[in-house]
Order: C-alpha cells, then structure tokens, then sequence
C-alpha cells in the first residue's frame, strides 16, 4: 500500500516533517545555518555589487544623450526579465576553463554565484534608477540648474534625493536574488557544505524525500521574503512622507 492511498498516514508524515522543519530552525543544526549564511552571504554580496555598479549607471543613462539611447533603454528593461538559467550559463561560458576568465579558477565557488546574482539584479537596479532619476531631473531642472548643479554634476543630488525609492529598487533585487535557483546551480554545482544555497538545497532535499530539511529551508526563504516586502513598504512609507 502507497502511503497516498492513506490520507490520514500521509497527514502524519506532513506534520511530523513540519515538526522537524522546526526543529531543525529553532534547534540551530550547523549544517542548517551554513545552507542560510552561505545564501545570505553570496545575496548580499550580489546586491552590493549590483548597487554600485547600477547605481551610477543608471543615472548617468538618464542624464545622457547620445545616438543610440532609447535602444539601450528597451534593452535594460528586456534584461530585468533575463531567464536565470541563460545568465547562469552565460556565467559558465565566462568562468570555464575554455573561457575568457577561466584560469581564474572562479567556477563552482561562491564567487560564481555572487557573478550570477549581480547579472540578473543589475539590470532591475539601472533601469528603476534611470527612471527615477530621470523624472527628478525634469521636476527639479531649474532649481538644480540655478544652484549650478547642471549635466552630470546634479547626478548625486538626484541620488540622494531619490533614495528612498532606489532603496525599494535595491529590495526588489535582493529579492529576485535570494528566490533564484537556476543560475547558482549551473556556476555553483550545488556542493554541500560550500555552493549550497537554501533553494538550491530545497529542489535537491524535495527530490531525496528530505522533507525536513526542505520545509526549514523553504519556512526561512518565505520569511526572509516577507521581511523584504516589509522593509520596501516601510521604506515606500517614510520616502512618501518625507516627500510630502
């Protein structure tokens, strides 16, 4: 007899595997906290570089004109929703012994996957900064222009002015980062105890029947998504406030 032939077994089996779920968060098992550290560790990193690098970017596209920019622009906003296996892959076809940075030795490291992660949260930071700025820029033009701050000399004003929104933009990648799977699996290879990431963990315990450890894994990943939604609507909050 199947255990789904019996409901009431399979009723028991799902609450005794929530029950070592919890057990498992609120027992602090080791090897529990290095699958949530690691993916902590390698999102925050990811949404750091992304940051810098968008940030800047993003205004200056607002700001310049030149040949060529309404293209740039549609192509941004394309990447936001590049598939993460193709930037996984991408990442691969970089960091591979035959690639461009392959003798770097980069592949299946947490390097590879911080890489990942800032290509996918990258785009979503340059193309909500570029916007933002943008439309500060053509609220504030003349005041900016009066106390000479024209061209790209108004850009860390414009940022400083709009960082409630950009920190909102920052959150949504940090989200997108931390839900991802497929790219970290391709350029992590998902080894345990070094590359294994809480959704990486989550397919592979779900497919070995461990549904203890994918249920504690799967309750953190939702509560960190929870916190991030709460922390963009405090933040959406205040930046309206302070704007008002």
């Amino acid at each position: 007899m199947q255990p789904f032939d019996r409901p009431d077994l399979l009723l028991v089996d799902i609450t005794q595997s929530f029950a070592a779920a919890f057990g498992l968060i609120l027992g602090g098992d080791p090897a529990f906290l290095s699958i949530v550290g690691l993916s902590l560790t390698v999102t925050l990193s990811a949404v750091s570089v992304a940051a810098l690098i968008g940030l800047p970017l993003g205004a200056l596209l607002a700001l310049a004109r030149f040949p060529g920019r309404g293209a740039v622009i549609v192509l941004v906003n394309a990447l936001m929703g590049l598939p993460p296996v193709v930037a996984g892959l991408l990442v691969f076809l970089l960091l591979s012994r035959s690639g461009p940075l392959g003798p770097l030795g980069l592949l299946f490291t947490p390097t590879a996957m911080v890489v990942a992660q800032a290509l996918l949260v990258l785009p979503i930071v340059i193309a909500i900064t570029r916007q933002l700025t943008e439309d500060l820029h053509a609220e504030y033009r003349e005041h900016l222009a009066s106390i000479g701050l024209t061209g790209f000399r108004a850009i860390p004003t414009l940022l400083w002015d709009g960082r409630f929104a950009l920190a909102t933009a920052i959150l949504a990648g940090f989200g997108r980062a931390s839900a991802e799977v497929g790219a970290v699996l391709i350029v992590g290879g998902n080894i345990a105890g070094y590359t294994r990431t809480m959704t990486t963990a989550i397919a592979l315990e779900t497919s070995k029947g461990d549904l203890p450890l994918a249920l504690g894994l799967g309750i953190v990943l939702i509560l960190l998504t929870l916190a991030i939604n709460a922390v963009t609507y405090g933040a959406s909050r205040v930046g309206a406030r302070f704007a008002g």
